[in-house]
């Protein structure tokens, strides 16, 4: 969309919100605000007049909830839409609907002190917009998509290094455990799913970066776990990456694997932001070159952005195998396509094929 500003309106019942949301929207220039409504009904009547490039949606509202409106959208006039929710345990529970009726990433509502809102995250909820605005609606079919950190935008973009040094000497010869680790962000977290759904109980352990707030990935596990034959949970430090399980990093923390004699464990950290995200794909993936070497697959899936494409590199030149999703099938192919620049990418596949793919490099084994 260059040279085109990014048209959004803002529905919230909240007066207050609607400010705050359009000022940080509005700080760089990129992006407008055409209209705001402070519930669906106006929402629906200003779409009659102005159709919006994203919009910003609050989950409890008055007269229609935010996900009933949501679906009645999604079913007559499909736009992106990106769900505006406060920091709760039932929040992040019900911004799972939300996902499962196509919403396209998730902000942190501002709370009383809008100003601080507003300084700390600011650049984060700009990305998201400007991610919704490039989401290719017709990728999602029956999935829907996945959320970014709420976490603030650095001044610098940081490395990986931030965090752990690159990886030095040969890969680690291979044992008879592989580890897969998969990093993913817009459109993410039904992509995920799609995969995980398919997967077996013996499937080899597999490690996720999702980029989602805190308190929401737990959220995420808990609806995957009720859904796969795999176990899923979010990661708590020192958690052992076993098979027919998986660990998901915790919103705004970074997630590395480690080696502790013949097993694989997850350091579960804080740490700056790196590739602007916390927790980062990009630490995920140095920290398996480093540890794992060729025990390790990388997958990485649908995502605005680069975080990753370093990462993967680092795996493919420690002699992991790695998958790139391909464009068809993404929401948005920034993640992918900028592993694939870097050239650290073995195959790039469909969604429905990385399952495949998971299995064909155990076996192979």
């Amino acid at each position: 969309m260059a040279g085109k500003k990014i048209r959004v309106l803002i529905v919230d019942d909240s007066a207050s919100v609607r400010q705050a949301l359009a000022k940080v929207l509005t700080e760089e220039g990129d992006i407008e605000i055409i209209g705001a409504a402070g519930d669906p009904f106006m929402a629906a009547k200003k779409l009659q007049e102005d159709v919006p490039d994203v919009i910003t949606l609050d989950v409890e509202m008055p007269k229609m909830d935010g996900i009933t409106f949501l679906r009645k959208l999604m079913s007559q006039h499909p736009i992106p839409v990106v769900m505006c929710s406060s920091l709760t345990e039932s929040g992040s529970e019900t911004l799972m609907q939300a996902m499962e009726a196509g919403a396209v990433d998730v902000i942190l509502k501002p709370k009383i002190a809008a100003a601080d809102f507003l300084a700390e995250s600011g650049a984060r909820i700009r990305q998201t917009v400007r991610a919704a605005a490039q989401a290719r609606l017709g990728a999602m079919r029956k999935r829907s998509v996945g959320t970014g950190s709420s976490s603030p935008g650095p001044a610098a973009k940081l490395t990986a290094d931030a965090v752990l040094p690159p990886p030095t000497g040969r890969a680690m010869a291979k044992t008879t455990e592989m580890v897969c680790c998969i990093g993913a962000s817009t459109g993410g977290t039904e992509a995920l799913r799609e995969l995980l759904e398919v997967l077996p109980a013996n499937t080899p352990g597999i490690v996720i970066v999702q980029h989602m707030p805190e308190k929401f990935t737990a959220a995420f596990a808990k609806r995957l776990n009720g859904l796969c034959e795999v176990e899923v949970k979010e990661a708590e430090n020192g958690d052992p990456v076993l098979r027919g399980h998986v660990l998901i990093a915790p919103g705004d923390k970074h997630m590395l694997l480690e080696r502790q004699g013949a097993r694989y464990v997850v350091s579960v950290r804080d740490g700056p932001l790196v590739s602007r995200h916390r927790p980062s794909v990009d630490v995920l993936f140095r920290s398996a070159a480093r540890s794992a070497g060729s025990n390790a697959m990388g997958v990485i899936m649908t995502g605005m952005g680069d975080d990753g494409a370093r990462g993967m590199l680092e795996m493919h030149q420690a002699g992991a195998f790695t998958v790139a999703q391909d464009e068809a099938t993404s929401v948005v192919y920034g993640m992918p396509k900028e592993a694939v620049a870097k050239g650290g990418v073995d195959r790039i596949v469909p969604l429905e094929q990385i399952a495949r793919e998971i299995l064909a490099a155990d076996k192979r084994r």
